[in-house]
This record gives C-alpha cells, structure tokens and sequence, in this order.
C-alpha cells in the first residue's frame, strides 16, 4: 500500500478498510490501551479532526495529564507557523487516532517538518528531539500518515520559513524616534500588503506593487526592493502575520536591513490617520538628515 495523502483523516480510514483484518495485534491493542475523547484542555489536538485518542500515546505518555502537559510546551512553535502540517505530524504522536492500528507519520512527514520547524526551534537554543528521530518512522510506501500540504518543492507552493525574529507591529511613539529608526536602518518603505487566504494553517501575503513609496533604498536598487520585499513576505510568515493582526489588508511603512541574499524587517508602522506622528516622520523625511550625514 502506498502512503496516505488528500483530507488526510478520511484517506486513513479508506486506506485501513482496504488493508484487512488486523488480526491479532488488534486484539492486543485493544487490551493494552484504551480510546479517551480528546479533552478541551489538550489545545494542540483538540478539533484536530477526530474526537477520540489512544492512552497511552506514540510517545508513550500514559496519563491524560502527561499528555496534555506535554503536548502543550509545543504551542509556541505553532504559533511561529513553521510548517502547515506541523500540527496534524505532531497530534499523530500526542493523540493517535482510536483504530485498531497504531497509525505512525510516514518519514517523509517528520522530514519535512523538521527541516522547517528545527531551525526555528534552535533559535531559542532547542534541538529537535531525539524521541522524534525520523529515522524511526515508516517509509512512506507503508501505512502512514502523510503530508497533507503540497509538495514544498513544488513550483506552485511556496514552504515558508518562518523567522527567528519577534517581529510585533510598533506604536508612532514620537516623530523624532521614527526618524531615529529610519536613519538606523539600511531601508525604509511605505506599502501595502493584502492577505492571500484566511485558513488556519499559514497565511499567504502579497505585496501591492501599485502601493511601494520608497523612502530609503541603502544599498538596495529601487527597482529590486518590491521582489525583495514580496520574498520577505513570503519566507517570514510569522511577521508578516503579527504585523496584520487578522486584517486583509494594510498599508504600512517598514524599515529594516539588507543581510547577503534577503531583507529583514526590524520595524513596522500601520499608516493610519491617529498616527500623526508617523505622518509628520514622513513628510519630513525627504528634507531630514541623520546624524551620519549631518557630520
């Protein structure tokens, strides 16, 4: 049987119907474990698709507490959107399905999460974990559960990596310290950013190429800072969703630095009326000199 892909849930059971009598290790699953409704207080798996899970789990927590416990220390990772099936790999460990196989993500799930998630994991100083060593897990020409996003490969899906960074959306303070900032940065621009889609896994982001007002090039060529900006979109997911706060659409004057092959943003400000401190820093702009200049 080949690995299972599409609405992944329902591939599982159709799969699972096509593979027969599960025999004897069915009987001893049975015996050896039970079938608990997945409570509220579990976040990470709870509306996940199924209602019941197997105690004791994949990863060998035996209580509900435990795995609650221990499921959610993996909540902020989520929250950085480091892979859009980060949740469906992680809830097959944390709370397997309640059939009469113990169903394990295919390798190339654990792969292809780890590659994106780890990094980001590293940058607040944790390894991936050696109980989630993909090595371990099926190949994907067995039964498995499989990546239900499309191939990050693929030319037609971009797989964002989400960013070290805690970029949040800043307040218009005063508009001495805006120009503060513009001076400190290799760039500042003021654009538009529409949001793609609303699922619930990762956000997609556009960059209006109508709306680009460069403030500050620094090293960059005018030309190139909408590509260059549109890539940050894409790559940072995390960002770019703070900065948004669940809007479709803003405008926004963004500053930042120039690293080798990509743009970082360090800071972001919504163009909206009350913030008439960013309307003056602005306006001033063309004629201000930072201090490097002044000397």
């Amino acid at each position: 049987p080949s690995r299972l892909g599409g609405p992944w849930l329902l591939g599982l059971l159709a799969r699972l119907l096509l593979w027969g009598s599960p025999g004897s290790w069915a009987s001893y699953l049975r015996r050896s474990s039970s079938c608990m409704p997945i409570p509220h207080r579990m976040a990470l798996c709870y509306d996940i698709g199924y209602s019941e899970m197997r105690i004791p789990n994949l990863l060998e927590h035996e209580t509900m507490t435990e795995v609650i416990q221990q499921s959610s220390s993996w909540l902020p990772l989520l929250a950085r959107e480091c892979h859009p099936d980060a949740r469906i790999f992680l809830c097959s460990l944390f709370a397997p399905i309640c059939l009469d196989r113990l169903i394990y993500p295919c390798r190339s799930l654990c792969e292809s999460v780890k590659r994106s998630c780890a990094p980001v994991m590293a940058c607040y100083g944790y390894p991936w974990p050696e109980i989630l060593n993909c090595n371990k897990f099926p190949a994907d020409h067995e039964l498995c559960i499989a990546a239900v996003s499309m191939d990050e490969n693929s030319s037609s899906r971009r797989m964002p990596r989400a960013s070290c960074k805690d970029c949040e959306l800043e307040e218009a303070s005063t508009t001495r310290e805006i120009l503060e900032s513009l001076c400190a940065n290799d760039f500042a621009v003021k654009i538009r950013i529409l949001r793609k889609n609303t699922t619930t896994t990762i956000s997609d982001f556009d960059l209006d190429p109508s709306k680009v007002e460069v403030l500050k090039h620094g090293p960059l060529l005018r030309t190139e800072i909408p590509a260059r900006l549109q890539q940050w979109l894409d790559i940072d997911a995390t960002c770019a969703h703070n900065i948004m706060r669940g809007t479709h659409a803003g405008v926004f004057v963004v500053s930042g630095e120039v690293q080798s092959d990509k743009v970082v943003v360090n800071k972001a400000y919504a163009w909206q009326k009350r913030n008439r401190n960013l309307h003056q820093a602005v306006r001033r702009w063309k004629h201000h000199r930072c201090p490097e200049q002044a000397g």
